[in-house]
């Protein structure tokens, strides 16, 4: 049950922290004093979403706290809190959670009925899970939702796979075609380099012999060589070491030299012996690399590299298409046996259903009738959709009417707001035993009704009180006076003229005033104080 919950920043509401009982609880107020804030702020900790208009202060952060105990004493504090710049952080006993899980603890631990929630009563996924409810599916229905979910994934790969097969044998030859050209080409890494420098070479073979030839006639003129003179000059100088031993250095120099002439020499010889003037190789050379160049330009690839990696991408493509096929028959089998899985479990779902149709139907039509609709005949009827959906392969008709089975028609057609109201309060009261929900609000469920009906729904309401917390916020003073705790929202101004909300326990005659100013308005009569006691004390 909802034991505490406290407000601050929130609309018209400054600073707010109360507490409430088990039980049933009314909630009353004059039009525009804020009853619709505190529902507001409410479903803000309980996981909607916020937009602007939640700051009273846009300098301060919107805090809301919602402290909730379950029969077992178990305890959950949900907080929202909303910063001016629009940021949301929401808690769960003071530990962070995403706004998805705030959602989804709080479903469990309390339902609002808001007004005009009676339109749900034509919403096919709100009529099945009535039924689902009643007939205690959740298992199975879980059950199903996996297998249908499981389906859908396959389903869907199914189409893609299906998709790229088909692409991929439209392209097959013209990939065949290309992996063709590359593999005949047989292209190896770092090759175009190679290419270049052996072009190059063969290109300017004469031009590099004979700058060889020069360079080394250069270093042999016809009387003696470069070298021949080198040792002759160390050797002439070396006569002088015994007179001057410091001219050894200037020996083992010129020796040095000699030998490194000698050496350049010997590789001039072999370089130029190495040389090949080939126009047929230059010609071979120049168009392997026009293939190249040429594959490069169709390909737009910068390199040989680049081409390489088509190459093997093609080959992989196209051997990959195999492999898709293989998966996609597969796939297709295991489709298979997710549908029959799938169709075995709707029907069981169908059974449960509609097994527990008649007896919704004897059961709400019971309740309906004790809510001054004497004649009124309802029937729940499950058939089939005609195919398999989330929720299976059934929907949910409610046929309906106020005189008699002679009229029964879609209550979507026939139903008034008033006796749409009264069967949506039917339908709440009837699953509150079944969804064991702790809490129920309701918000001017009584729109639309008055005087006999609007008694016999506080009762309906009241009763429900006895094995649930319940909070009733209405307008009628015929719910209003029902057994319970009564609190009233209302507007005060401060000194500064700002007008803010607030909320305060009433009792004894405070109550008896209040009921009255829900009879007669603003001016309180003796009939009304009188009529009002009269309702308290009934």
């Amino acid at each position: 049950m909802l034991s505490r919950l406290s407000i601050s920043n929130y609309a018209l509401i400054n600073s707010l922290d109360i507490t409430f009982p088990d039980g049933l609880i009314i909630i009353t107020g004059e039009t525009g004093a804020g009853k619709s804030i505190l529902l507001g702020a409410l479903s803000l900790v309980l996981g909607k979403r916020a937009d602007a208009a939640v700051f009273s202060d846009n300098t301060r952060n919107c805090v809301v706290e919602a402290e909730f105990h379950d029969k077992d004493g178990g305890e959950y504090i949900l907080r929202r809190v909303i910063t001016p710049s629009g940021r949301s952080r929401s808690f769960l006993n003071d530990e962070p959670v995403s706004l998805a899980e705030l959602t989804a603890i709080s479903s469990k631990i309390i339902d609002i009925h808001e007004q005009h929630q009676h339109l749900l009563l034509t919403s096919p996924d709100f009529r099945l899970s009535i039924i689902d409810h009643f007939a205690g599916t959740a298992s199975l229905l879980d059950d199903y939702r996996k297998v249908y979910a499981d389906y859908e994934s396959k389903e869907a790969e199914v189409a893609v796979l299906e998709k790229t097969i088909a692409e991929a044998e439209r392209d097959a030859e013209y990939r065949q075609f290309q992996l063709g050209k590359l593999a005949e080409a047989a292209l190896v890494p770092d090759e175009m380099e190679a290419l270049e420098q052996e072009q190059k070479a063969l290109a300017h073979a004469e031009d590099i012999r004979s700058g060889l030839d020069s360079a080394y006639s250069a270093l042999n003129p016809e009387d003696m060589s470069v070298a021949g003179q080198l040792k002759d000059a160390a050797a002439r100088l070396s006569r002088c070491v015994s007179y001057n031993p410091e001219l050894q250095g200037l020996v083992d120099r010129l020796e040095s030299c000699r030998i490194e002439v000698s050496d350049i020499e010997n590789e001039i010889e072999t370089v130029s012996s190495g040389i090949s003037v080939s126009p047929h190789r230059l010609a071979e050379v120049e168009e392997r690399m026009s293939l190249i160049y040429s594959l490069e330009r169709k390909y737009g690839c910068r390199n040989v590299e680049e081409l390489i990696a088509l190459r093997d991408s093609l080959a992989a493509s196209i051997d990959n298409t195999g492999l898709m096929q293989e998966r996609l028959t597969g796939l297709k089998g295991e489709l298979s046996a997710l549908k029959k899985q799938m169709e075995t479990l709707a029907g069981q779902l169908s059974g449960q259903r509609r097994s527990a149709s008649s007896a919704l139907s004897v059961k709400l039509q019971e309740a309906v009738r004790s809510l001054e609709m004497p004649m009124a005949v309802f029937k729940a009827e499950v058939i089939p959709s005609g195919r398999l959906t989330s929720t299976g392969g059934d929907s949910l008709e409610f046929k309906f009417s106020a005189n008699g089975a002679s009229s029964l028609r879609d209550i979507s057609k026939v139903a008034s707001g008033g006796e749409l109201s009264r069967v949506m309060l039917a339908l709440k009261g009837l699953l509150a035993g079944y969804t064991s929900m702790p809490t129920m609000i309701f918000d001017e469920i009584d729109t639309g009704v008055s005087g006999r009906i609007a008694d016999k729904m506080g009762d309906m309401i009241g009763s429900m009180g006895e094995n649930m917390q319940i909070f009733a916020i209405t307008h009628l003073p015929q719910i209003a006076s029902k057994k319970g705790t009564h609190y009233v929202v209302y507007k005060e101004f401060g000194e500064d003229g700002k007008a803010s909300t607030n909320i305060r326990r009433v009792e004894g005659e405070d109550r008896v005033r209040e009921v009255a100013r829900m009879l007669s308005g603003s001016e309180l009569t003796p009939a009304a104080l009188e009529n009002a006691r009269e309702l308290l004390g009934n």
